[in-house]
């Protein structure tokens, strides 16, 4: 009998499922992330658990780049452009899908040259195990967010 890979099969704990997924991130001028997003989301669900629609949007960085002689605006000294945030998502790993989110990111980038990357990962999904008592869940604190 072969051996399993961790990575390709994932694994399961009491509570938890740990599936194999591709995570894809792309950096992207903060002004642009909503609409490349929304792109995503029309050809992939995004599903994590009960909800779908899913990304993580880390903000606040800069990019550093020199354009060459090959680029559309020609060569240029070095540059730094503030505001460009990563957002990361996962998709299952099937190709067809993996094409259609790549192909959407391009679609709408304000970028001729995306930076897009992909890396295989293992993401958690609960089991649904009945926790409703559990007093570290966010239903079960106070807040602002709960109806009077």
């Amino acid at each position: 009998m072969g051996e399993t890979s961790i990575m390709q099969d994932g694994f399961d704990t009491r509570p938890i499922e740990m599936l194999p997924m591709w995570q894809i991130a792309f950096l992207a001028p903060d002004e642009d992330v909503d609409r490349i997003f929304d792109a995503v989301a029309d050809v992939a669900p995004l599903t994590y658990g009960a909800t779908d629609r899913n990304g993580y949007r880390m903000m606040g960085g800069v990019e550093y780049y020199r354009p060459t002689d090959d680029a559309p605006t020609g060569s240029d000294g070095p540059r730094q452009r503030p505001g460009v945030d990563q957002m990361r998502i996962f998709i299952p790993r099937d190709m067809d899908l993996l094409n259609a989110v790549i192909e959407a990111i391009y679609d709408v980038h304000s970028y001729y040259e995306p930076p897009i990357t992909m890396t295989e990962v293992l993401r958690s999904q609960t089991k649904g195990l009945d926790d409703s008592q559990n007093p570290h869940r966010w239903w079960n604190k106070d807040g602002d967010w709960k109806s009077s």
